[in-house]
């Protein structure tokens, strides 16, 4: 009987064991996803921003594909980018994503809302002129910062 016994713990350990790496591995795949999200929009943004503030020419043409590359981005079904015990306390050096994202759900869900109603606002205008781009494009990256303010961890 104690073999048995034995036997059916070491099982159960192994089982938690290989569940456990399960997660981790789900975890990482899903904040490697976020993390690549957030860059891709970086990379969109980063040219925006640079237009409207006079750092690189105005184009027309790369500003509207830029806005609307962003507006694809915000299309996508991210729920599996964001499991629950993905956050900077479990993996700190692989996320800056603070729990309170995920302690304050559905509320979270408002900022990617007002992320997205200012990116669908951009779209139609960031290739209509510089004065155009300057009047939208902030309101974007007012929308980034008010969730990153909240939710992310400071470099």
């Amino acid at each position: 009987m104690t073999r048995l016994f034995l036997l059916v713990f070491c099982c159960l350990v192994a089982t938690n064991v290989a569940y456990a790496g399960e997660i981790d591995a789900e975890h990482e795949r899903a904040i490697d996803a976020r993390t690549s999200d957030m860059q891709l929009r970086k990379f969109y943004l980063g040219p925006l921003f640079a237009m409207a503030k006079g750092d690189i020419p105005y184009n027309a043409e790369l500003a509207a594909g830029f806005a609307r590359s962003l507006q694809l981005l915000s299309e996508l079904n991210m729920h599996g980018f964001w499991p629950e015990g993905s956050h900077s306390g479990a993996y700190p050096d692989k996320t800056a994503a603070k729990e309170s994202a995920w302690l304050t759900y559905p509320e979270v869900t408002e900022y990617g809302k007002k992320y997205r109603a200012t990116v669908d606002g951009l779209v139609p205008e960031a290739g209509l002129g510089l004065d155009q781009l300057r009047a939208k494009v902030g309101a974007v990256g007012k929308a980034c910062k008010a969730c990153h303010d909240e939710y992310r961890e400071e470099d």
